[in-house]
């Protein structure tokens, strides 16, 4: 089963391409998305890679926690399950004129 990882303080530069490639050396790389900016489109420094098993999740986080990327410690934990947002009050609307 996949197991999805963190990426964090990646350098801007880097594409999706560029962490498949270094995460590949720890084993089989199901998929990989840098976020971006949705406004900019540039990196926001973070990312996710979902690695082929379990085992090689955990052989990815012992050779890259804290690997140096481009003069940057990259930060590599197994990814957390997203959670909830509750509903968002913008405030606007009826103001009880």
């Amino acid at each position: 089963m996949a197991t999805k990882l963190f990426v964090g303080n990646l350098p801007f530069t880097t594409s999706d391409t560029d962490l498949e490639e270094l995460f590949a050396q720890a084993g089989a790389v199901e998929s990989v998305n840098i976020i971006t900016d949705k406004f900019s489109g540039r990196s926001r420094g973070f990312g996710f890679v979902e690695m082929g098993s379990q085992e090689e999740a955990q052989a990815a986080i012992e050779r890259f926690h804290e690997h140096d990327l481009s003069g940057r410690p990259l930060t590599v934990n197994e990814a957390k399950p997203k959670e909830p947002r509750g509903p968002r009050d913008g405030g606007g609307g009826d103001r009880g004129w």
